[in-house]
């Protein structure tokens, strides 16, 4: 029996770089006899965090919103993949304000193991990802029984759609087809 997978695109753009490569984790993982889900941040309404740590002994947020609907889904995954462009050398705002958002998961069980995060970008050299990939691992560092299993960049794409043909739509397929 295969595996819950809950794929985030935080792109707002359509037909983004970063979405694409969700959409060919996705086929991998469903490749590989994995249930998937593909989400898109766009159009979603996503509050900031407040800070008042309610969540920690209600085990929810206040705020009645897509965010509390995501971070309940991202909980009940296996596994947890995370598609976001990179700007200024860091995740999207979106892709961290919902991290922000899964406040309440920390205080309580949580099923996902093993998180992946895909990254697309216009610079293209190889120190791009670092401070996308230390934010990332910051959320998962508070979350003692996940890691990340892997990241795939793909750099010098800037219009979207530039991905396509790129050896880096390959390796997400590939990542999603290792979710066992």
């Amino acid at each position: 029996m295969g595996k819950k997978v809950i794929i985030i695109s935080s792109s707002l753009r359509r037909n983004s770089n970063s979405e694409r490569l969700a959409a060919a984790f996705a086929q991998g993982a469903e490749k590989a006899g994995n249930e998937t889900e593909l989400i898109s941040l766009a159009g979603r309404k996503l509050g900031f965090c407040s800070g008042c740590l309610s969540c920690q002994k209600t085990f929810h947020c206040y705020q009645k919103d897509d965010g509390a609907v995501l971070c309940e889904k991202i909980g009940n995954a296996d596994v947890v993949v995370f598609a976001t462009p990179i700007y200024y050398y860091g995740i999207s705002g979106q892709l961290k304000t919902l991290l922000d958002r899964c406040n309440p998961l920390f205080s309580q069980e949580y099923h996902f193991r093993d998180v992946y995060l895909l990254m697309a970008a216009a610079d293209d050299n190889p120190h791009t990802p670092e401070r996308a990939i230390s934010g990332l691992t910051g959320w998962i560092d508070c979350f003692p029984k996940a890691r990340l299993a892997g990241v795939v960049f793909a750099g010098g794409v800037t219009e979207a759609g530039d991905i396509e043909n790129h050896k880096e739509l390959h390796e997400a397929f590939v990542a999603g087809m290792h979710v066992q």
